[in-house]
């Protein structure tokens, strides 16, 4: 499932052709992906104009002049792909397999111009929904969200003071989408490395110091990874076509039986299971 910097990267890729773009009509193929479409979404959303996109963890934000704003999930195969209407040719892919069917290109919106931006998901488990722009917390998708962790609401003290008296082990606190919104398994293991704590350490447990650090790492490997144009890992491309390239930047994640990076330490890159989840970390350097 894309993390948040492919969904990031995805919304930097469609802002040039979506933001202020008149959307002509919206052709539904289907009743519904992972959940039904909302009520009349076709009426609501033909003949509006797009605003500035946005993104509330992984899901991308497209608002309207309506005063709605769709909520997009990709799922777990889910890509947006814009081409010309005359299908001369694709302007941009965005997220996952190269290979398209059009039997999956279940939603498209028509733009002005002759542009086209194709939803294409394969598994159905993306979502699309509509919610007015002025109470998109209270939104089922968004209402129990916490904290944005490139935003300036992560910060150590916050951080302390979620995880404070908390058993659970540290991987599985930061996967909590309540605590902080938009961090996955891959981003959770590099920034758990880079800031020396185990997966397996109980929440509550973390010093001062090492919340510091852990601010630092979030921000660094989410940082990173937008930069890098997202993680490659089912051939995710954005908006010139390239492939995102931080999986080659990866210090633990699926590096297991490889020497660990950090300097000076002679550890092992480990795998284990935790909640059902592939976790990799050093044994040596993460305590």
């Amino acid at each position: 499932m894309p993390e948040l910097p492919e969904v990031e990267t995805v919304r930097r890729g469609l802002a040039p052709h979506l933001d202020g773009a008149l959307i002509e009509t919206l052709v539904l193929n289907r009743a519904d992906l992972r959940f039904p479409f909302p009520p009349d979404l076709v009426r609501r959303i033909s003949g509006r104009r797009v605003l500035t996109l946005g993104r509330r963890a992984k899901y991308l934000l497209i608002p309207l002049d309506s005063g709605e704003t769709m909520i997009l999930h990709l799922g777990m195969s889910g890509r947006m792909i814009v081409e010309r209407g005359d299908e001369a040719g694709t302007l941009a892919e965005f997220h996952h397999d190269v290979s398209r069917l059009k039997q999956h290109d279940h939603v498209i919106f028509r733009l002005e111009g002759g542009i086209r931006v194709v939803f294409n998901d394969p598994r159905r488990f993306g979502s699309l929904d509509l919610w007015p722009s002025d109470r998109l917390d209270d939104a089922p998708s968004l209402a129990t969200l916490g904290l944005e962790p490139l935003g300036n609401a992560l910060h150590p003290d916050a951080l302390a003071s979620l995880l404070a008296g908390r058993r659970t082990p540290m991987k599985a606190a930061l996967l909590d989408q309540r605590l902080i919104a938009g961090l996955g398994n891959i981003y959770v293991c590099e920034a758990l490395h880079r800031s020396r704590i185990a997966p397996t350490r109980p929440a509550g447990n973390l010093k001062k110091r090492e919340i510091e650090a852990l601010v630092i790492a979030i921000r660094d490997v989410l940082a990173e990874a937008i930069e890098a144009g997202g993680s490659t890992l089912r051939d995710f491309r954005h908006e010139d076509g390239s492939l995102g390239y931080f999986q080659h930047a990866f210090r633990v994640y699926d590096r297991e039986g490889e020497r660990c990076p950090t300097p000076g330490c002679q550890g092992v890159i480990r795998r284990l299971v935790q909640s059902g989840r592939s976790t990799f970390h050093c044994l040596e350097c993460q305590r």
